[in-house]
């Protein structure tokens, strides 16, 4: 019986430190010298592995997608030698499950036959129907209700969005001291009590009797809207009122503001374009909320919140620019005015304890002052916070109220809502044409109110929002709304009353989501702002590209009349 040999191999033995000594390329024959020269490859525990295997992957997509996903995270080049290439020439799947087989999706010759003859047969039908282009107005007809009907605008909307300009130029010595996100101003309030006491201090001017025969007006007997040129209208701003200047002497208050620009801040988080109030402290801590002489800030705006906005460039087919954003300002406010003294009738005319603080019958000859009555009013909003405020009523109406067997007067305040004419549409046809996600008034005002209304309420919500408060700072009783048209598409300066109606204040205001104590709430917070700043002139003014309203401390004599630019 014989056993074979086993040869001992040689080990070297390190005697400085582990592993093997550094000349083992002297010794051929050992282990070490054996692989010495091996190259190494590298191993991690965060190495992302490729695919063991996948059966089903067959697309040629989904396996370029994995072979460039694999060249990714493994390099081709290194360590080349230790990868294992996969030999699939004598592999193959079995599958035994029944497959549905789908015919082809692509286009066939036959299929684009059937297309090009059914095409064929739609432009001959637009050249019978319309031979001077009438394809292509179908085709404009589809563009125009795919891009506004609550479908995605088109680039030149989104570029009249953005080109909008400051309501005032920003100069190089304003500082900026407080930056508001108008989208979270509402949810960081803390405080959203009601005021602990609201309290009269002064009844100023006149109001006339509401006229009980527009509530008869309707689309079929409309009632031609009237110019009233010899009535004058004062929208003061606060420190130019002579009566706040003397509740302010005499110390009746902390803060001073008129209802317009309080109602202003209250919804400014509905507001879409760019506005800006002046505030001033004086050195006692008195408060005074302002607004520039030549701002746009008592002109209406129309349709400020819709989808798609009346454009600041003129149409083709408008060459006067009446359906411009600026214009139909201007008309809204216009109409406005005129609405408020027509729906009254002078013949039982109410006057306050004091005559109208404006009017001056030398300086205003053969004018006479509007039917608007000021209510001079004080809110305890607390932390000795006492705020004096100027507000409006415009006629007085007598309604059933509850509490009450029979019919009392009410004080009221009036607006009117105008009808928006997209000057892109033909205007050749008896009824009114209607701007993209507007509802022809004359069609749906008396059938569909409810629908009209609702419109109104989402493409005029700030404006509508800020009548609503408005009405109620000064605590009055009733509402109206107007609906006013154009009585021709294209003619700006001539209107009817197509329908007139009645809301109570805070019952309007629960339907269009506006909190009373939010409205305060946020009116607190303007005020906290304020009072922790030192004496001087401040500008509030939102950005006219995105919603944010900044706060600039500005030099004392920024828009004094004589070194403002007209």
């Amino acid at each position: 019986m014989s056993f074979e040999t086993f040869a001992t191999p040689q080990v070297t033995i390190n005697t400085d430190s582990w592993g093997p000594t550094d000349n083992v390329t002297s010794r051929p024959g050992s282990i070490e010298a054996k692989f010495s020269l091996l190259p190494y490859a590298p191993f991690g525990r965060s190495d992302r592995l490729g695919r063991a295997a996948d059966f089903t992957s067959s697309s040629s997509f989904q396996q370029s997608f994995h072979q460039r996903r694999d060249r990714r995270y493994h390099d081709s080049n290194a360590n080349a030698e230790f990868q294992y290439k996969v030999q699939e020439d004598d592999f193959e799947l079995v599958d035994t499950t029944k497959t549905n087989v789908r015919p082809s999706q692509g286009y066939s010759h036959k299929r684009r036959g059937q297309q090009f003859n059914r095409l064929k047969m739609l432009n001959a039908r637009r050249q019978d129907n319309g031979q001077a282009g009438g394809g292509k107005k179908v085709y404009n007809k589809l563009q125009s209700a795919r891009g506004s009907a609550g479908g995605r605008r088109q680039p030149h909307q989104w570029r009249e969005r953005m080109d909008r300009q400051a309501s005032v130029a920003v100069q190089p010595e304003w500082k900026v001291i407080v930056e508001l996100d108008l989208n979270k101003l509402s949810k960081g309030i803390t405080n959203t009590d009601t005021p602990r006491k609201q309290e009269d201090l002064l009844w100023c001017g006149f109001v006339d009797r509401y006229n009980e025969v527009y509530e008869k007006c309707s689309t079929k007997t409309p009632a031609v809207l009237k110019a009233f040129k010899n009535r004058e209208f004062y929208p003061v701003t606060t420190t130019d009122d002579p009566v706040i200047e003397k509740l302010a002497i005499d110390g009746q208050g902390t803060i001073f503001a008129t209802d317009c620009i309080l109602a202003h801040l209250m919804t400014c988080p509905r507001s879409a374009y760019p506005w800006d109030i002046v505030v001033q402290k004086l050195p006692n801590g008195a408060i005074f909320f302002d607004k520039r002489d030549s701002s746009q800030f008592d002109y209406l705006t129309v349709n400020e919140t819709a989808n798609v906005p009346p454009s600041i460039h003129k149409a083709e087919d408008d060459p006067e620019g009446i359906n411009t954003a600026p214009r139909l300002s201007l008309e809204a406010t216009m109409v406005n005015q005129n609405f408020t003294q027509q729906i009254l009738k002078a013949s039982q005319r109410k006057n306050f304890d004091l005559p109208n603080p404006f009017y001056d019958e030398d300086d205003n000859e053969g004018m006479e002052p509007a039917s608007v009555g000021y209510r001079y009013r004080r809110f305890d909003l607390g932390d000795n916070l006492m705020l004096v405020c100027r507000t409006e009523l415009h006629g007085v109406v007598k309604k059933s109220k509850p509490g009450f067997s029979s019919p009392v007067d009410q004080y009221m305040t009036a607006f009117a809502l105008n009808e928006y004419y997209d000057p892109n549409k033909s205007s050749s046809s008896k009824t009114n044409v209607q701007a993209a996600g507007m509802i022809n008034w004359r069609e749906k005002l008396d059938s569909q109110r409810g629908a009209v209304v609702g419109s109104e309420l989402k493409n005029n919500a700030f404006k509508i929002a800020k009548w609503t408060a408005q009405s109620i700072l000064a605590d009055a009783d009733q509402m109206k709304i107007g609906f006013v048209s154009r009585a021709a598409p294209k003619n700006a300066t001539e209107h009817q009353i197509l329908g007139t109606q009645f809301y109570r204040p805070k019952e309007l205001a629960a339907q269009i989501t506006l909190n009373e104590g939010n409205m305060w709430g946020i009116m607190r917070l303007f005020i906290h702002l304020f009072k922790d700043q030192p004496e001087g002139k401040y500008v509030i003014m939102r950005d006219p590209s995105k919603a944010q309203l900044k706060i600039f401390s500005v030099p004392p004599e920024t828009f004094d009349s004589d070194n403002e630019e007209e």
